[in-house]
């Protein structure tokens, strides 16, 4: 598994994040098989890297929006 090290806002340092499948381009979320999801091997927190959504598009909700303190 490839590895990279990053900052986990989760854990509060830097730690190793690995993809959660055991071959590249084995990802059955993405069309090309290229995952962006990375994991922290500290508390599994996830991070998604090089998330390209399609141009123009909105998301709408029809919720009202609500503040969390």
């Amino acid at each position: 598994m490839m590895q990279i090290i990053r900052y986990c806002g989760d854990c509060g340092g830097e730690h190793p994040f690995e993809q959660p499948h055991d071959r590249p381009g084995a990802c059955p979320d993405a069309p090309d098989g290229e995952c962006a999801e990375w994991l922290c091997t500290a508390c599994g927190a996830a991070l998604l890297i090089d998330v390209v959504t399609r141009p123009g598009a909105v998301a709408v909700s029809s919720e009202p929006h609500r503040r969390v303190a």
